[in-house]
């Protein structure tokens, strides 16, 4: 039988070290726990560009103000135009090594961007995420930055994260000096001792990558600022530059003061991480597009109540779209029959389930007192989302 005499166990950084006599033996990221089991060490959510809910891995062009895309991911684009066009794996590039997906965007409209005008690559970080950070205090923790990047532009770059009323802001650069080709980047950033910062279901911290910024945010790298600056003068405008493109996966946020291997959470743990935010209900299934959305019962001939059990616990009360052909499948003396569904009303949600109302706009007419389910009508490009972004 074997014996570890563990004679001390200290904190070296953020990784805990085990001296035993002259040795001294570092489990981190990438021995031990690499996914993180415990803990969630990558602050980012979608950080290796897997999940794709909206989308599918569709080619999107941002139409002006916020656009999700990818999940948790957004583009802002402050000059109201058809810009920049994002999608998953964009290209077929070769992701880089560890990695099988990457975000991608296309300026396919340039644009100088002036005064007030920006655009960015965005995530909000949820409160309840950050909240151990401890920043806003003299507690604050230091983090670091980490993700790979690929440009057909070279130069300099900005990165910058606020609090979610702008009262923290802090700028970093980095540099991309090869055209056409994944760099890795690390950027250790200093707790912030000032800024308001949510430890709630609000903005925790606001992740943003510059894509181009008018002179108004313009300030000063590396320095905690209650002024309202997205980046630095010479940063180089990936918006200005029609056909460049910018890839990108592989962000972590981590506790420390240098970065770790990143955080391969299990697929399906990641996927229940997004739908906290988005929820997506598609009629791509094996049954040809017949998903079932929801079920319920015929209140009158002219509507149905549906109920809707959602997978997880959703930030906050969500909003609900539907898109596609829908339809009220409902049983009536033991027959199944169908109507076209019209419009949404009377919707009651909560943070995981809820009801709403379909009035039936036309097609045959309900049975009052009976059964009904709601589905897509044999439609894979039909969906029913429930949307609870920060």
């Amino acid at each position: 039988m074997s014996f570890l005499n563990v004679n001390q166990v200290n904190t070296a950084g953020n990784l805990p070290s085990f001296t035993t006599g002259a040795n001294t033996i570092n489990f981190n990221g990438s021995v031990i726990g690499g996914s993180s089991a415990s803990t969630m060490k990558n602050r980012v959510i979608n950080g290796d560009m897997r999940i794709d809910q909206r989308n599918n891995g569709a080619n999107t062009v941002n139409g002006g103000g916020t656009t999700y895309f990818l999940d948790r991911w957004m583009t802002y684009d402050a000059s109201g135009g058809s810009h920049l066009a994002v999608q998953q794996n964009m290209n077929s590039v070769t992701p880089p090594p560890g990695f099988t997906n990457y975000l991608g965007i296309k300026v396919v409209s340039a644009v100088s961007a002036s005064g007030t005008n920006n655009f960015t690559l965005t995530q909000y970080i949820e409160g309840y995420n950050t909240s151990n950070l401890a920043w806003g205090s003299s507690n604050a923790k230091t983090v670091t930055l980490s993700f790979w990047v690929q440009s057909s532009l070279t130069g300099n770059f900005a990165v910058m994260m606020s609090s979610e009323n702008y009262d923290a802001q802090y700028v970093a650069s980095y540099t991309i000096s090869q055209a056409n080709t994944w760099t890795f980047v690390s950027i250790t950033i200093p707790g912030p001792t000032i800024g308001a910062w949510s430890t709630g279901n609000s903005r925790g911290i606001d992740l943003r990558f510059d894509l181009g910024m008018g002179s108004n945010f313009l300030g000063t790298t590396n320095n905690w600022t209650s002024s309202t600056i997205y980046t630095f003068s010479g940063a180089t405008p990936l918006v200005g530059t029609l056909g460049a493109t910018l890839y990108i996966t592989g962000v972590q946020l981590e506790v420390g003061s240098s970065a770790t291997s990143f955080d391969f959470r299990h697929y399906q743990q990641e996927f229940a991480l997004c739908q906290r935010y988005l929820t997506k209900f598609t009629g791509n299934d094996a049954n040809q597009g017949y998903a079932g959305y929801g079920s319920g019962y015929t209140g009158s001939t002219s509507r149905s109540i549906i109920f809707v059990n959602l997978p997880v616990a959703m930030r906050t009360i969500p909003t609900l779209t539907k898109s596609g052909a829908n339809r009220i499948i409902y049983v009536s003396g033991g027959a199944i029959a169908t109507t076209t569904a019209g419009n949404f009303g009377n919707i009651q949600m909560a943070v995981q389930n809820g009801y709403f109302t379909v009035d039936v706009a036309s097609g045959t007419p309900l049975t009052a007192a009976t059964i009904a389910g709601f589905t897509a009508d044999n439609d894979s490009n039909a969906f029913l989302s429930f949307s609870a972004e920060l």
